[in-house]
């Protein structure tokens, strides 16, 4: 019963992230600053929160069991090739791992006549971020993250995927 719904929710969140990511609702607006009370400082403003992992591994190695819809597969592998490009560029260590990712197509269709992939990491480092679209955007620049060309990319990358199901490895030894 838990592979279903890791399935379901990972694909609701792959379809849902470019919205997400490229929501552009304008910041709130601020209330006009109160002056303290004579003597006292200003309070300080709450340091933001880091959001979590949508996608993470709790193992040093791990795998993602991918269907791709029959005719997506090309937006599939080009988003697999973004990732690898742009995880090969990055300075941060967890993000450039991510780049040596081992990625197989499978002869045999899936459900559906779905097209099966199998995303092996090893390493994997436990709680990083590992869900496609975020670690792409985190190494695209300000202006090609705002670009309305980019939005389009991420809706097509994020409709390829049919279903996934993530496995935590351990090595046998």
């Amino acid at each position: 019963m838990g592979r279903p719904l890791v399935s379901s929710t990972f694909a609701l969140a792959l379809a849902l992230s470019p919205a997400v990511l490229f929501a552009q609702a304008a910041p709130p607006q601020q209330p006009p600053a109160q002056q303290p009370p004579a003597g006292q400082p200003p309070a300080a403003a709450a340091p933001a929160q880091p959001t979590a992992p949508k996608l993470t591994f709790k193992t040093n190695s791990g795998m993602l069991l991918v269907q791709v819809k029959p005719d997506q597969t090309a937006a599939f592998e080009e988003m697999i090739a973004k990732l690898r490009t742009g995880a090969a560029a990055a300075t941060d260590e967890k993000l450039k791992q991510q780049a040596s990712v081992k990625v197989y197509k499978s002869s045999e269709p899936g459900a559906g006549g779905n097209a099966f992939y199998v995303l092996l990491y090893d390493p994997a480092t436990p709680g990083a971020e590992y869900n496609w679209l975020t670690v792409i955007n985190s190494t695209l620049t300000p202006e090609q993250q705002r670009d309305p060309a980019m939005r389009d990319t991420y809706t097509k990358w994020a409709g390829s995927v049919a279903a996934m199901n993530i496995l935590n490895l351990t090595e046998v030894k």
